[in-house]
């Protein structure tokens, strides 16, 4: 007898990826914000904050992965072709590689600036370079052209999930959305 597949994501895989998505947004809006910003004591402060969150969502992601590992998500529709689906494991792939890759490359930044990541304020996290000034300018620029690329990459699998809810009338939407109770 053969198992049945699981048509659902797990709550757990839920609330990750609701809350995961809510602060990757956040941080894309509060990060093109500070940089406009000039010098003060609310700019660092909101750069604090930032790399709190950034803190967070990498181990979050680093959560989300373990979970992912032991639970199966659903399968994909039956009626995906190949391309769609390689187009769909790719972009999920690569979604994580940027979500670990974005906050590594903002960590890997702060330390070639000299400036350490504190996170919440209290836990002093080790920094990854050596003070380096042109190596910080190029991880900036990386970390700005990863966050780039995310939005796309973002623009895209929201998209793939509204044309499957709405056009395909399949279930790849609702399943990741909590049940509603009667």
């Amino acid at each position: 007898m053969s198992t049945p597949t699981n048509t659902r994501y797990t709550a757990t895989a839920q609330a990750l990826h609701w809350g995961i998505a809510v602060l990757i947004f956040g941080m894309l809006g509060v990060g093109f914000y500070m940089t406009g910003l000039p010098l003060s004591p609310t700019k660092l402060q909101i750069y604090s904050w930032h790399k709190w969150a950034g803190v967070t969502i990498f181990l979050l992601v680093l959560f989300r992965l373990a979970w992912r590992i032991g639970h199966r998500p659903p399968e994909l529709p039956q009626h995906m072709g190949a391309i769609e689906r390689f187009a769909a494991h790719a972009g999920h792939l690569l979604l994580y590689v940027l979500m670990f890759a974005i906050p590594l490359s903002g960590w890997l930044m702060s330390s070639a600036k000299g400036i350490q990541t504190v996170w919440f304020g209290v836990l002093p996290l080790p920094d990854l370079l050596d003070k380096d000034k042109a190596l910080g300018d190029l991880l900036q620029t990386v970390h700005l052209s990863l966050n780039l690329i995310l939005i796309a990459v973002l623009l895209g699998h929201i998209g793939a999930a509204l044309k499957h809810h709405f056009f395909d009338k399949d279930d790849v939407l609702t399943r990741m959305l909590p049940r509603h109770r009667s």
